[in-house]
């Protein structure tokens, strides 16, 4: 979150701005803060290539921890504020962070020093004073200088992944020695593919901070010297009220928010003015066809969706119009060269189905974990993967069908669940569906489906009938679930993520699953 030359010199112009509150911190406010703390952090003993850690929600402070590592050449680490102190504290001690600034409004916050005996620095925000091991940051910075250190380095994130499949991984790429004023070659290519490469843009970030997808989008408007608006927590109605209240022309949201976008009755959203949009970005977790046209219907053809992750090895982008086109596709590539591979290793022809490689993108590893990432990367290191299962039309569009570790396996036939979840998610009583095996004694697996119903609805064994003549209709038997349960919610993180193995593991330590009103 460095700011450029033209921001930098119109020191007034807001920076980040807090939606709820409207709270603003400049970009002249930015820079000075920014440049105490790095000062602190040189003076703490952090050097280029060392790591310091945030474990904050969606605040203020949070742009100048990330401004600071920025122009000091370190890597820095947001940790989900949801997580249990234990949680929080294994993230820490294996990012080797020397310095953490943690907020006094998250409970967990006050036990992370028992558990992080190698941190040297402790840091508080949103606090009156010093707090055990912490002390109190805006007492610690205000009396450093404004000015930039002397030494002045990029630096940038080294995001942990969410942990959906197992336990977090930090992901770290190589970092070039060259001033904070540098970007990445992926910042280049995805500012100019979001149209963040233009005056006035207004950036609005609905999820936390820590995700990678609202960091990078972060980060990306700052460095364009654009305006970052900052809701604390997501709320539609709150959401619509930002973009006609500041003249939103930029967005990063999960579906998760976009069905409950929709969800809102009528007359509130024709209550809201959101056509200054530019860009309306999705990306995280795989959409409903329905939910997607309705966006599209509502905000113009305005809505990219983005493919990629955490390890940044790839990036695709689908625009509206060609995804109008071609339903279900992610895109093409922005950057890597996109490769489907056989159960051999081999390249695969078009719409044949394989695991979803990238080549020539930029490396990266996940750090204390060689062994993973040689699962993850080609022998040549030529190549990575996500684990993600899809094919290629003719025109070099992917479509996905799921993910590696959740296909399921029937009588030694591959079925993919993503390809039926899509089907039964357009269902008009099913509000979010996870497809997955189960066992069966016969073919090992079979198909089951869990589903949350929308508003009002409740399971039964008729509906359950419902939805699987529904999915026969649409899709071949052998693909469709031999059974539905109902459950109040599905396990989802807050980016709209679905925990899908917390519910193998539901099914596959025996126990039953029943209907659920």
């Amino acid at each position: 979150m460095y700011p450029n030359e033209q921001a930098r010199h119109d020191p007034e112009r807001p920076a980040f701005i807090m939606a709820d509150t409207g709270v603003t911190l400049t970009y002249g406010e930015l820079d000075r803060r920014a440049n105490q703390l790095a000062h602190l952090l040189r003076r703490a003993g952090l050097q280029r290539l060392d790591h310091v850690a945030l474990f904050m929600e969606n605040r203020l402070e949070f742009a100048i921890v990330a401004s600071a590592a920025e122009r000091t050449g370190l890597y820095y680490t947001p940790v989900n504020f949801h997580l249990t102190p234990s949680e929080a504290a294994w993230i820490i001690n294996d990012s080797r962070a020397k310095v953490v600034v943690a907020s006094a409004e998250i409970p967990a916050s006050r036990d992370l020093p028992d558990l992080c005996p190698d941190v040297d620095v402790w840091l508080l925000v949103g606090a009156d004073g010093p707090l055990g091991a912490f002390d109190d940051f805006d007492h610690r910075i205000a009396d450093l200088p404004a000015t930039p250190v002397a030494d002045e380095r990029l630096g940038t994130p080294m995001a942990y992944t969410g942990g959906s499949t197992g336990r977090p991984k930090g992901v770290i790429r190589p970092l070039p020695d060259v001033g904070p004023d540098e970007q990445l070659e992926t910042l280049v290519h995805a500012a100019r593919a979001f149209q963040l490469d233009r005056d006035h843009v207004v950036y609005l970030h609905a999820g936390p901070l820590y995700h990678a997808g609202p960091l990078g989008s972060a980060v990306l408007t700052t460095r364009v010297g654009g305006t970052n608006v900052v809701m604390p927590r997501f709320d539609a109605r709150e959401f619509l009220a930002a973009v006609e209240r500041y003249r939103v022309t930029h967005t990063y949201v999960v579906p998760t928010m976009m069905s409950r976008l929709l969800a809102l009755p009528d007359d509130v959203k024709a209550a809201y003015d959101v056509g200054s949009f530019t860009a309306f970005q999705h990306g995280a977790a795989p959409i409903r066809h329905s939910v997607k046209r309705a966006i599209i219907d509502w905000f113009g053809p305005v809505v990219i969706e983005q493919y990629g992750s955490t390890e940044g090895n790839g990036m695709l982008l689908v625009n509206t119009e060609d995804w109008l086109a071609r339903p279900g596709t992610v895109g093409r590539p922005l950057l890597g060269e996109l490769v489907i591979r056989g159960v051999d290793g081999e390249e695969l022809g078009p719409r044949e189905i394989g695991e979803v490689w990238f080549r020539g993108a930029t490396s990266f590893e996940y750090f204390n974990a060689p062994e993973l990432t040689a699962e993850a990367q080609s022998a040549d290191r030529n190549m990575s993967t996500m684990g993600d299962i899809g094919y290629v039309d003719e025109d070099g569009f992917l479509f996905l069908t799921d993910r590696k570790a959740f296909t399921i396996v029937s009588g030694g036939v591959n079925i993919y669940p993503q390809e039926i979840e899509n089907v039964l998610g357009d269902h008009p009583v099913v509000h979010d569906v996870a497809v997955l095996g189960v066992p069966n004694e016969e073919f090992g697996q079979e198909v089951k489906a869990a589903v949350q119903l929308v508003t009002g609805r409740a399971g039964t064994p008729e509906l359950e009938s419902e939805l699987i003549a529904y999915c026969r209709a649409r899709l071949a038997a052998f693909k469709c679930p031999r059974s539905v349960d109902f459950f109040d919610e599905l396990p989802r993180t807050e980016t709209g993520k679905l925990f899908k193995h917390k519910l193998r593991d539901h099914y596959w330590a025996g126990s039953e699953g029943s209907y659920l009103v």
